[in-house]
């Protein structure tokens, strides 16, 4: 999720992460939900460093991976984790690749990234992981709002590593939303259900369209992610950062967003104009009937585009 100013937010984080450990052990039934359980024992925890610390990876279709397909990275969007991909991983394991997803530095498991905290510091840290774990290896890397940030600034610093380059409702272009949202501050509530209700509010406000798609599942992902976010403001989101590196960018390029993203709503010529400064930028392409978090809210289509792009000729 993309972080908009809180004037609470830097001044509460120690208090946070003070309490982060039993906070999590309230969002235990996360743990206990059947749909997360099975992709999460389907994966393979790996550490790669980070800083003083560790960056945390989860590893999807070792096993039944096709190794004439090129290995699949996915960086979650802002107060995320590996669960943003949650209705992704199996899917696209089963296809033949092999899935790689971190938390990013700064958020979910991995420690905070060396130097700073925003998207300016998330690409090397994680070229360091994937040449632990891939090698020389090239990768399709697809990113989700921060991450896809984050993508596109790596395919930038290290274009050898990125052949296809999938961008999933990205900020960092300076357009600014025509539609107004408002997400609210929860860390200074006591209650996990006075947060849980702010929650509720946030992914009604930005990630997701439906009001039916705002699951307990879904409350309960956000909840447990945005207790571990330590990257605050991410002030870069709201500058034209990734539009300033798409002229360098040489792997073929797709953005997809959500139909009623409030990012993009109205927008999309805006978008694609400055997509076309990319070399080789192939589609902007909506998902019907989803907000900002189109991946979750529409797995199955959102799934099928994906595997398409794959199958695209680089």
């Amino acid at each position: 999720m993309t972080s908009v100013p809180d004037s609470s937010a830097e001044a509460s984080l120690v208090a946070a992460q003070i309490s982060q450990a039993s906070l999590e052990n309230q969002v235990s039934p996360l743990s206990q939900n059947a749909e997360y359980a099975q992709v999460l024992k389907a994966a393979r925890r790996v550490l790669t460093p980070c800083g003083s610390g560790q960056l945390v990876w989860h590893v999807w279709g070792e096993q039944g991976a096709n190794p004439a397909l090129p290995p699949l990275v996915l960086f979650h969007g802002g107060s995320g984790s590996w669960t943003h991909w949650l209705r992704n991983l199996l899917p696209l394991a089963a296809s033949g690749r092999c899935v790689y997803v971190p938390d990013l530095p700064g958020f979910g498991d991995s420690a905070l990234p060396p130097g700073g905290g925003d998207v300016d510091v998330m690409a090397e840290p994680l070229e360091a992981g994937l040449t632990q774990l891939l090698g020389d290896t090239a990768c399709d890397l697809m990113g989700f709002s921060f991450g896809a940030m984050t993508a596109g600034l790596l395919a930038h610093r290290f274009p050898a590593r990125v052949l296809r380059l999938i961008l999933v409702g990205a900020p960092g272009f300076g357009i600014e939303p025509l539609v107004a949202f408002k997400l609210k501050g929860w860390r200074h509530l006591p209650s996990l259900d006075q947060q849980l209700a702010v929650h509720h509010h946030n992914l009604q406000a930005l990630m997701l369209h439906d009001p039916a798609a705002i699951t307990p599942l879904a409350c309960q992902m956000q909840a447990a992610n945005a207790v571990r976010d330590r990257i605050p403001g991410r002030r870069l989101s709201r500058t034209d950062i990734l539009a300033r590196a798409l002229p360098e960018i040489q792997s073929p390029l797709y953005l997809l967003y959500g139909e009623h993203d409030p990012f993009y709503c109205r927008q999309d010529g805006l978008y694609e104009t400055a997509l076309q400064a990319a070399p080789d930028f192939r589609a902007l392409r909506a998902i019907q009937a989803s907000g900002h978090w189109a991946q979750f809210e529409q797995a199955e289509v959102f799934n099928a585009e994906i595997l398409s792009i794959l199958r695209d000729s680089l």
